[in-house]
C-alpha cells in the first residue's frame, strides 16, 4: 500500500483493547490514532498492497495482496499468514 492510499477502523470503547482510538494503514505503516491527544503511536511497519483493515477484541487484522496480518495489541505479537495457493 505504499501508493499513500489509507484504511481505517475505530476501536470501540469496552471492546477490549484501544477502546476510542482510530487505527490506520498508511503508506505501509499501521498506527493508532488517539484522539484526546490527537498523537499517532507507530504500531507496525513494513505493510504492502494492504486491502483491509479490521478489529476485533484486542486484534487488528490487515488483509493484504499477497498475506493476512494479525496484530495483538495486548502483546504487540504479529502473526503473518500467506495469501499465496
Amino acid at each position: 500500500m505504499m501508493d499513500g492510499s489509507r484504511l481505517e477502523c475505530e476501536g470501540i470503547v469496552g471492546d477490549g483493547c484501544g477502546g476510542g482510538r482510530l487505527f490506520v494503514v498508511e503508506d505501509g505503516v499501521l498506527y493508532a490514532h488517539d484522539r484526546v491527544t490527537d498523537e499517532n503511536t507507530v504500531l507496525l511497519e513494513n505493510i504492502k498492497d494492504a486491502k483491509k483493515l479490521s478489529k476485533k477484541g484486542c486484534i487488528i487484522t490487515i488483509e493484504c495482496e499477497d498475506e493476512s496480518i494479525e496484530f495483538d495489541l495486548s502483546s504487540f505479537g504479529v502473526k503473518k499468514t500467506s495469501r499465496l495457493i
